[in-house]
């Protein structure tokens, strides 16, 4: 546990008692604060006073007279569509709102460090797609290469249930939006933009909002290196406002469209083959079409971004492609189920939104798809579904999702059907693809149940 410092003898108010808030109250206590929390879920609450925390609900700005601050889980919105009527007591009281990942970066740092000669390191990741497959798979090659390391943050552990750093050790945080929007301390020393497409929109007010949630890692932050993704304008803007110059390296720039050139550092991907350029010069190349666990161009990026965060860790090239050939893929991110008669079944349940989803249809041929959901704004014209042999549509609304495909689709509602019917029709060389482009509430309490289920089916069939 990281015990949350500067509140000591402050009473702190936690809203939200999930995961995170539940752990946010343990490490305030265990530093010295009085949490006082609150959930709208009687089972939560009930878990949260069974562990001895005091429960009462904050209904105006009168009961914030004593809290000094509030901690607010990241489901819990405070601007958008509307504030929680908590956190606009709360704000309407003067008293600070924060969450677990601001006291984490507070909390952080002890004077222990002062006899380390090498100081623990934070690596924050963010972007719409590949946080997750990119922060695992830097652990995984700072596992390989025998340094010590955590992961936490949006994948695994709660930040505050991180173990206090050794002398050299290295967090990996995934970050999302709904958490660096609101974290009062940022200060990773290396940041991570993977790419932006639209999601959570209404969230954060528009696409201006949601992009200014991950913008705030890096102006906040002021990171000592930053990889980031230029393949979009947003990426590129990011990048021309960290660097002072072409030749600054403090910044890394990566791309899976393009060749990246000029006196600064690159990292890219073209035709399945991973570069590294430092002032003009090729320093390393990597063949990424070997690596299992990393299949396709979506892929690909995340091997960049892993690729240059380890290289500013210091880490050599083939240290890092060694890594790379070990590391496994994560549950539900284009990961591969099983085999039989030809055909492969593969599960990417948290293609959540049309541009994850794409980059799972571009990554394989012959596609047996199935798709559909709680569909997200911005339609699905995006899609590119050439390699799309036939869509099988589940959900509650499968089939208005389905006449909005440009490709022959069977309204399946369910996965058992939609497993059924694409194993039914496949042929040796096909790829049956859970790639949903859609949230999964409507039938699922969360994407990884949907993915469970599709596991489940495929394996009546192996």
């Amino acid at each position: 546990m990281i015990p949350v410092r500067g509140l000591q003898n402050h009473t702190v108010a936690v809203l939200g008692l999930g995961r995170s808030g539940l752990s946010a109250a343990r490490a305030l206590a265990a530093g010295g604060a009085v949490p006082i929390c609150w959930d709208d879920n009687p089972a939560a609450k009930a878990r949260a006073e069974a562990e001895g925390f005091t429960c009462r609900p904050f209904k105006s700005a009168r009961d914030f007279d004593e809290i000094a601050r509030l901690i607010v889980s990241p489901g819990i919105p405070h601007l958008y569509p509307d504030p929680n009527p908590v956190v606009a007591a709360a704000l309407e009281a003067g008293v600070p709102v924060d969450n677990d990942i601001g006291l984490f970066f507070q909390s952080f740092a002890t004077e222990a460090w002062a006899r380390f000669d090498v100081a623990p390191r934070v690596v924050a990741v963010t972007g719409s797609n590949g946080k997750s497959t990119t922060s695992a798979l830097i652990h995984h090659i700072l596992e390989h290469a025998g340094r010590p390391c955590q992961l936490a943050g949006n994948i695994g552990r709660g930040v505050l249930d991180l173990e206090p750093p050794v002398e050299g050790e290295v967090v990996v945080l995934e970050l999302s939006s709904y958490q660096t929007e609101l974290a009062r301390s940022l200060t990773p020393d290396v940041a991570v933009f993977t790419n932006l497409s639209p999601d959570h929109l209404d969230r954060h007010g528009g696409m201006g909002g949601y992009f200014a949630a991950k913008r705030r890692l890096f102006a906040e932050g002021g990171p000592d290196r930053a990889v980031i993704g230029v393949d979009e304008p947003e990426g590129r803007y990011l990048a021309g406002q960290l660097s002072e110059g072409r030749a600054d390296d403090r910044v890394i720039r990566m791309s899976v469209d393009r060749k990246l050139t000029g006196p600064g550092w690159q990292v890219f991907a073209r035709k399945g083959f991973l570069s590294e350029y430092r002032k003009g010069k090729q320093a390393a190349s990597i063949d990424l079409r070997q690596v299992p666990g990393l299949p396709g161009a979506h892929n690909h990026q995340n091997a960049c971004a892993g690729y240059a965060v380890c290289r500013a860790l210091g880490l050599g090239p083939k240290v890092i492609e060694a890594a790379f050939h070990s590391f496994g893929g994560l549950p539900h991110r284009s990961q591969l189920v099983g085999e039989k008669d030809g055909v492969r079944f593969v599960n990417d349940s948290k293609a959540t939104n049309v541009d994850a989803a794409a980059k799972a249809l571009a990554a394989f041929e012959n596609i047996r798809w199935i798709c559909g959901g709680l569909e997200k704004e911005g339609g699905l014209a995006a899609l590119d579904t050439a390699t799309v042999r036939k869509a099988y549509v589940i959900g509650r609304e499968a089939a208005g999702f389905a006449l909005k495909l440009p490709v022959e689709a069977e309204v399946c509602t369910t996965m058992a059907r939609a497993v059924e019917q694409a194993v039914a029709e496949a042929e040796p060389g096909d790829v049956v693809l859970l790639a949903p482009a859609a949230a999964s509430f409507d039938q699922y309490d969360n994407f990884e149940r949907r993915g469970d289920d599709f596991v489940a089916e495929v394996a009546r069939y192996l």
